[in-house]
């Protein structure tokens, strides 16, 4: 059984019809005829049925614009080939870390400190160089190579923003589906079947609408989830399940330890979201009492982040419930943070009758997430839930006191211009 191609698109942005496709083959043994025409209406509009087989959304998460051209101009004018050792891959300058590696090797070179890179206090005079034993450097071939390093620099800091900015957005849409290894996916059928369409269920991407978005947990989510749960051998693969899908109904099949791992995992995400949510806050002049973007905001960077804080502690509060932990939440409740709206959104939906949305007013009226998990704030899940109170929300369904419940509605797949 070779599921290779099934766990690549983990990492990817397949839409759910292609998914579905990709399953046929592999369960068509499996399921009940009534089951497999479910799955067959999910895979009809399918690349491979399309007669044109294209679409015109990526199927990748954007990747970051590597700094190969920095990297190699800054290798040529330090004359420092790096030839690889044999049988080993050439650098990537994709990665950020082989990058701030070569930066590492070139600027002592130069006689440069890494982050010093300002024209007029960093550069070296002619005697500063004779100090450092770059007398035989003409002040245009220092320049030249002060300037390749300060490039590369920036270029660095570009990447390793970009780079961030795609892993949240993957851990925004699909928790930690793209983290889980081949031989945990690969382990049992139906699990495998499962993570693929559930995950390729929850990269699609959001519709213009003043209406709720679709829940990924569809008909064929749930028929794909029953039959892992029927608990036919090999045993299910919850510990991947649960990377993707941390329901209650998955946590209660693991052991305290797993449950544990995955706890201090969200935990150390929440942490690192936390600041990362601080310092666009502090650069942005957002409009808390609406969440109505305007000119200037930082809407994709938020929104992208606020996604990611939402999915981890969703994730969070579940794990806390399945190890008997939630009086956590009696002392260290953050609430959830908002996305930002696009003010025609926002028109729409007033001029067909709608109010402004009772989660920006509870999300105006508590402390700042940020502020209660690092500790000068204080809101428990007392405060939450009277806050909902106020604003006409019931704290558990709206998920600021409890993770959202998962809705089995099906929807038949949207077609490629809409996914």
């Amino acid at each position: 059984m070779d599921l290779t191609t099934l766990h690549h698109t983990l990492s990817q942005r397949r839409r759910p019809e292609d998914v579905a496709e990709l399953l046929l083959p592999l369960l068509q043994d499996h399921l009940a005829p009534a089951e497999l025409a479910t799955l067959q209406q999910a895979a009809a509009n399918s690349l491979r049925r399309n007669v044109w087989q294209y679409t015109s959304m990526l199927e990748e998460f954007r990747q970051p614009v590597g700094a190969d051209k920095q990297a190699l101009k800054a290798v040529e004018l330090f004359e420092y080939p790096r030839p690889a050792a044999p049988g080993t891959a050439s650098p990537d300058y994709g990665d950020p870390e082989q990058v701030r590696q070569l930066l590492q090797e070139l600027s002592p070179r130069l006689a440069k400190n890494l982050g010093h890179s300002n024209y007029l206090t960093d550069r070296l005079d002619r005697k500063g160089r004779q100090a450092a034993g770059l007398g035989e450097l003409s002040r245009r071939r220092y320049n030249k190579r002060f300037r390749a390093l300060r490039h590369l620099e920036e270029k660095l800091q570009q990447l390793v923003f970009a780079d961030r900015q795609r892993r949240l957005q993957m851990v925004s849409k699909h928790g930690f589906a793209h983290e889980i290894s081949y031989a945990d996916f690969s382990r049992d059928l139906f699990s495998a079947a499962f993570i693929a369409y559930y995950t390729a269920r929850c990269n699609l991407r959001s519709t213009f609408t003043n209406q709720g978005q679709d829940r990924p947990y569809d008909a064929v989510a749930d028929m794909l989830f029953q039959h892992c749960r029927a608990g036919r051998p090999p045993a299910p693969a919850w510990w991947a399940i649960a990377h993707v899908y941390a329901a209650p109904p998955v946590l209660a099949e693991l052991p305290d330890a797993q449950k544990g791992q995955l706890l201090g995992r969200w935990t150390a995400l929440l942490q690192e979201l936390a600041e990362v949510l601080r310092q666009i806050w502090a650069a942005n002049t957002f409009r808390r009492d609406s969440m109505v973007v305007k000119q200037g905001d930082d809407s994709s960077t938020w929104n992208i982040t606020a996604g990611a804080w939402n999915k981890a502690r969703d994730n969070w509060i579940n794990l806390l419930y399945a190890l008997g932990m939630e009086f956590v939440l009696d002392d260290l409740c953050p609430g959830k943070v908002l996305r930002l709206m696009a003010a025609d959104v926002v028109f729409w939906h007033r001029q067909t009758g709608g109010q402004l949305d009772p989660n920006t007013v509870v999300w105006a009226e508590l402390p700042l997430p940020w502020e209660v998990l690092s500790g000068p704030a204080h809101c428990t899940r007392d405060t939450v839930a009277a806050a909902c109170a106020r604003a006409g929300l019931d704290a558990a369904k709206s998920g600021w006191r409890h993770a959202p419940t998962k809705s089995c509605r099906f929807a038949p797949p949207r077609s490629s211009s809409t996914a």
